[in-house]
């Protein structure tokens, strides 16, 4: 099955949130494809369903003066950071029934975790919550909303991610659990691109698709 694959580098995410929306308008209209879209973001910390503000660790006056955005959306879970050096993946993604959304997430860990080990790094799922560990580490967030049967957010896979962004947020709210990427797990930076070619082709085997790049949409920022 052909999907539609947009990268947009590197973006602020409001204004591929509005993006986000659009296309799955789109697709919940009927009038779009299954789209899958990368993106690197500037930094920001988004808050989930779930969200409990004290975990947000810095006051929202001081995160702006950094350049850091706060936004509360519609996924589930609780409070995640995106900044540079983190893969983002978002498939807008029809769902036939509304018990394909864990076999989702299932999916999207899997793909991760073959990625991880293209790596030599082992990991593998938490029972308690959802993403991609490394021993106590979480190397890939996962948290996703579904709308009128049809996916919006993703994952957010650390590539070369700063790691000191538990100190601005406890990450998914856990207290007790650490952060990590691929490139600490090797002793090496690993770029983006380098990312990107591991994980799409285990996003096409785990999702039985192939990846149909598309032109780069013009996407304008969304207000501050």
């Amino acid at each position: 099955m052909d999907v539609d694959l947009i990268d947009l580098g590197r973006r602020d995410y409001r204004s591929v949130w509005d993006l986000q929306h659009s296309l799955h308008s789109a697709v919940v209209d009927g009038k779009g494809n299954d789209t899958w879209i990368l993106v690197e973001h500037d930094p920001v910390i988004t808050l989930g369903r779930q969200a409990k503000r004290n975990n947000v660790l810095l006051p929202e006056e001081t995160l702006a003066a950094r350049g850091i955005d706060v936004v509360a959306i519609e996924r589930g879970g609780d409070v995640t950071y995106h900044g540079p050096g983190q893969l983002v993946v978002y498939p807008i993604r029809k769902l036939e029934r509304f018990r394909e959304v864990v076999p989702l997430v299932r999916s999207l860990e899997e793909a991760v975790i073959a990625t991880c080990r293209e790596f030599a790094i082992d990991a593998a799922r938490w029972s308690e919550h959802a993403g991609v560990w490394v021993g106590r580490d979480q190397i890939c967030a996962i948290g996703l909303a579904v709308q009128k049967m049809v996916s919006l957010h993703g994952i957010a896979l650390n590539v070369s991610t700063a790691l000191n962004y538990d100190s601005l947020i406890n990450p998914c709210g856990l207290f007790d659990r650490g952060i990590t990427s691929l490139s600490a797990q090797t002793g090496r930076i690993i770029g983006l691109d380098e990312a990107k070619a591991a994980l799409l082709p285990q996003l096409e085997r785990v999702f039985a698709i192939h990846f149909r790049p598309m032109p780069t949409p013009v996407v304008s920022s969304g207000p501050p």
